[in-house]
């Protein structure tokens, strides 16, 4: 991560960028939603939409510390299908009941701390590279990760939402 003698990162201010957007865009539909339309199962999911909301908001730290590991250059491991689901479903128990307002300074508060973490990685961070268990131990780079969760994660789900409602 950045230290005194590197340069921010624009490849990484971009990346933390449109982290946000996504946050922001998925903060904004679900701030417009309904009591009834927060409760409505998301087609194919089965999971409400405010469980859904919430599952992408609190998964931002662990998204970020699996990037940062990547970064280091130290794989991922232990990261399995089998492995996020069971994480998903005990989320969807624990939290059936979601608080809207709760939620949403949730993402606010979680995407934006993402967005700062991000903004800390060089592009030698950005660079480097390490095997990820849930991609069949590929060699894949912090940024290909970055992309392919914090990023895309909020962005999936708001697809998934709008296609439900």
């Amino acid at each position: 991560m950045t230290n005194a003698n590197q340069k921010l990162s624009k490849r990484a201010a971009a990346l933390a960028d449109r982290i946000l957007l996504g946050a922001n865009s998925l903060a904004t539909l679900a701030e417009e939603l309904s009591e009834e339309q927060w409760k409505q199962a998301v087609a194919g999911d089965g999971r409400s939409v405010g469980v859904v909301v919430h599952h992408v908001a609190s998964v931002y730290p662990v998204e970020i510390e699996l990037a940062q590991l990547l970064a280091s250059g130290k794989p991922i491991t232990g990261a399995t299908k089998e492995v996020i689901d069971k994480m998903n479903a005990d989320h969807a128990q624990a939290n059936a009941n979601v608080d809207k307002a709760e939620t949403l300074e949730l993402l606010r508060q979680n995407s934006q701390n993402a967005a700062s973490a991000v903004r800390k990685f060089t592009d030698e961070d950005l660079d480097n590279s390490a095997s990820v268990s849930l991609n069949y131990d590929a060699p894949l780079t912090a940024q290909f990760f970055i992309e392919d969760h914090a990023l895309r994660h909020s962005f999936h789900h708001l697809g998934k939402i709008k296609a439900s409602l």
